[in-house]
């Protein structure tokens, strides 16, 4: 399973803060069409539990700790997003759950399409399925 995180760009103007920032194009492979974020979760939640047919994302977290588990049919590895300038690109066919380490985490997410229920797979069995036969419904 190859990861691919990506390190933001971050400027720190003193005693103001640090801007950080990513490009679609440049620092993340695909155009970004829809961002959204998760916050106000416990410690202890976990979300996610699908995996994507098509869509690509970029997941990072600006406040707090979560840790993302994943698992290509194959392998699995966990990453932990503990710092505001660093993503985690997460590809199509990647099933992932997301376990709030803090409470009042945020979770951010930019992605390379438009919801679509369709694209879902929220079946882990159905996701072991699509994989071994190569994303073709059997």
């Amino acid at each position: 399973m190859i990861i691919q995180t990506i390190s933001m760009k971050s400027v720190t103007a003193e005693g103001m803060g640090t801007l950080s920032v990513f490009e679609a194009g440049r620092d993340v492979p695909f155009d970004i069409k829809r961002i959204y974020y998760i916050h106000g979760a416990p410690a202890g939640v976990q979300r996610g539990g699908h995996a994507h047919k098509a869509l690509r994302q970029v997941l990072w977290c600006p406040y707090g700790s979560i840790l993302i588990r994943l698992d290509d049919g194959v392998e699995k590895t966990e990453v932990l997003l503990d710092d505001p300038a660093r993503g985690l690109i997460v590809e199509h066919y990647m099933w992932r759950e997301m376990i709030w380490q803090q409470a009042d985490s945020v979770l951010c997410v930019a992605a390379d399409s438009y919801y679509d229920a369709d694209d879902y797979i929220r079946d882990y069995d159905v996701f072991k399925r699509l994989v071994k036969s190569g994303g073709t419904e059997a």
